[in-house]
């Protein structure tokens, strides 16, 4: 029963790692739903969709932009993983959009607001 000899367990560092990648994801959610509320404002009702999907899959580049200049392995791969669920959620999001809200986005409207 040798996986039952606990002997040559090895233990881990109890160091917390430097990369925060939760924390660094969850505030940039947070920045794009500050993001979204000042849209809101600024873009008819029907154009908010595909503003915030514009937003995200432009934070998204952004993100992997930044992950190709940096130098060490673990950081890379977490700025990858941020811009690739960043992605993910953009693709989710625009899947709400119907095609005639995008018609709309680019055609003028001569009605006065």
């Amino acid at each position: 029963m040798a996986f039952l000899d606990r002997n040559q367990i090895v233990r881990t560092s109890d160091r917390t790692p430097s990369a925060r990648g939760k924390e660094l994801f969850a505030g940039i959610l947070i920045v794009a739903l500050i993001a979204t509320v000042g849209i809101r404002n600024v873009v008819p009702a029907d154009a908010l969709a595909p503003a915030i999907v514009t937003l995200l899959f432009a934070v998204a580049a952004v993100t992997a932009g930044f992950a190709l200049l940096c130098r060490r392995d673990r950081f890379r791969i977490m700025w990858f993983d941020l811009a690739g669920s960043l992605t993910f959620i953009g693709v989710v999001l625009s899947v709400l959009i119907e095609p005639d809200q995008m018609v709309r986005l680019f055609t003028l409207s001569h009605q006065p607001d």
